[in-house]
């Protein structure tokens, strides 16, 4: 018999963590009296993993054991030795993986190994859970690029900002912390010069209490000049352009483009070679809609503000929406009402 909840409390483990661009893991350690003898997790690039921080802490109660692995344990030599084999060492007698690893290094042969050993091997419990735990380590290893989330708000007759320009505030204070969650979910967070100009953002996290670690601030440079006295330089961005420029402080990354403007799909190989393997795209219109039209974005969170702005405003994407037939289908996956507005997340098709 193998235990949910053991499952369930290595993804708790793995969930307090943000490692990328390494996985989320958590482990569990189960004795021969079906007592937890030790847990642990991946805290991050270079530290020891989840399963040998478990093993370790369970002693000599991991012989004959139970282990519960929230991915697939790694067999290639990275900053850390396989930790197929230091679960075959300490004499595991059986290991519960919840999804397989995805990475080519590794897909297939964490647990072909165990086997081979003749560690007794039961995947696929709470895969579903484990996936969705780090949908940006999973888009990444498969695809080869970040996972993007476009974020915006808008009037419910779809304005982004009056005609003037000003946009704040369209939503409530419990959206705006809902998005602050998003950025805390992302290694970077994403902006236009544009917006940098009119809005000096600082593209961090703003949550009471909260105490993680704060997402990379990205920002794409165009043609024009930016701004020396914005307060994003503080936070040393990384500048994203087509050409080599002079940047208060942060790191300029050169990228191809057209007509100045950094394109899309090679921005985020780019800051995905950077270890930045989820991104929240914050850009004003012009930049959403190059993206969108690039294939760049794979989710997004539309926040509706119980407003009506009565005439017309700046769209959220910018571009030409020329017939019905070019509408793109996608998937609705969640609705829920925040303080009056609402949140309304989809996936790319």
């Amino acid at each position: 018999m193998v235990s949910a909840a053991h499952m369930a409390r290595a993804l708790e483990l793995a969930g307090e963590h943000h490692p990328h661009p390494n996985p989320r893991v958590g482990a569990v350690v189960v004795d021969r009296d079906g007592q937890v003898a030790g847990e642990g997790a991946h805290i991050g690039p270079g530290r020891p993993h989840a399963e040998v921080v478990a093993i370790e802490a369970a002693g000599e109660r991991a012989v004959g054991s139970t282990v519960y692995l929230t991915l697939e344990p790694c067999t290639h030599h990275g900053r850390t030795p396989p930790c197929v084999e230091a679960i075959i060492a300490a004499g595991v007698a059986r290991v519960v993986v919840a999804v397989a690893d995805p990475d080519p290094r590794v897909s297939g042969r964490g647990v072909r190994r165990l086997g081979e050993a003749g560690v007794d091997v039961v995947t696929g419990l709470m895969e579903q859970e484990a996936l969705a735990l780090d949908p940006g380590y999973f888009h990444h290893r498969v695809t080869g690029r970040p996972l993007v989330t476009m974020k915006y708000a808008m009037t419910l007759d779809g304005a982004v900002a009056a005609a003037d320009g000003t946009s704040r505030w369209i939503t409530s204070p419990t959206a705006r912390i809902d998005a602050h969650r998003l950025r805390a979910e992302s290694d970077g967070v994403v902006v236009g010069a544009g917006t940098l100009r009119s809005d000096d953002p600082l593209l961090d996290v703003r949550i009471d209490g909260y105490t993680g670690r704060q997402p990379v601030p990205v920002v794409l440079a165009g043609a024009g000049d930016l701004p020396k006295g914005a307060r994003l330089w503080e936070r040393r961005p990384l500048v994203v352009a087509t050409g080599d420029r002079e940047i208060p402080s942060g790191e300029l990354v050169l990228v191809g483009g057209v007509a100045g403007l950094p394109d899309p799909t090679e921005t985020c190989r780019a800051l995905a070679d950077r270890g930045l393997i989820s991104l929240l795209l914050e850009g004003g219109p012009r930049v959403a809609g190059a993206w969108w039209r690039a294939g760049a974005i794979d989710r997004g969170v539309i926040y509706l503000g119980s407003r009506l702005g009565g005439g017309v405003g700046r769209t959220p994407l910018e571009g030409v929406f020329a017939s019905v037939g070019e509408a793109e289908v996608v998937t609705i996956t969640g609705v829920d009402s925040l303080e009056g507005d609402l949140r309304v997340e989809f996936t790319r098709s």
